[in-house]
């Protein structure tokens, strides 16, 4: 079989998650997770890519088995380790989105996110015309930012029920790093188990959406 052909073509509830995964992006990260959950959607990440595979089919894997995909290009900076070099990781799995929404059979939309305003047209100016979502750098900018991706949704959490499930998670993290065996937060394992933390919690916290009635012809 075609290793190409294990993960399922793209989900109504699948995200895609192009994010920077270092110790100050933290916040972020467990808000991005917290918000999305509370939309009732799943996120994914390149956490996931088993060590065994080539990294580059299953990240075009990851993607085309989401209907949606997050990039947030607010730490596109130049790694001061040296050699000092730029960050290209995220807006290279943003162009490989850009690609795969324009001939994927099955459609894919994809979100810019930014810290700074007007930043997006100096550092990749082959997106003009395209709104960035600006988050401030903060936790509740990228739950406003989350709410303004999927305003035409039918789920609408509000920004006080993304927040609860934030601390939630934040408080059932030291537990989920001990049983983890690791002190970061970017694996795999941890990468789970957060999410399904944020999931029970937006159970608890978040109304499920009141079903549409089809009207009788």
């Amino acid at each position: 079989m075609n290793e190409r052909s294990e993960l399922p073509a793209a989900k109504e509830y699948g995200v895609f998650l192009n994010i920077p995964y270092d110790q100050a992006f933290q916040p972020l990260y467990l808000a991005y997770i917290a918000g999305l959950c509370a939309f009732r959607l799943t996120p994914r990440a390149t956490l996931q890519i088993p060590g065994g595979e080539r990294r580059l089919d299953r990240i075009l894997d990851l993607i085309g088995s989401c209907h949606y995909s997050f990039h947030d290009l607010s730490r596109v900076e130049l790694n001061l380790k040296r050699p000092a070099t730029p960050r290209f990781n995220m807006p290279f799995e943003l162009g490989l989105a850009v690609a795969w929404a324009k001939i994927s059979a099955t459609g894919h939309t994809w979100f810019v996110y930014e810290s700074r305003i007007r930043r997006l047209s100096k550092s990749l100016s082959d997106l003009d015309g395209t709104d960035a979502h600006i988050h401030s750098a903060t936790v509740k900018g990228v739950f406003r930012e989350l709410c303004n991706a999927f305003v035409g949704e039918d789920r609408h959490p509000t920004i006080q029920q993304m927040r609860k499930i934030y601390q939630d998670v934040s408080d059932t993290l030291p537990v989920i790093l001990k049983q983890a065996g690791t002190n970061t937060i970017y694996t795999a394992r941890t990468f789970k188990d957060i999410c399904i933390a944020a999931r029970a919690s937006a159970d608890k916290n978040v109304p499920k959406p009141i079903a549409r009635k089809r009207l009788k012809r």
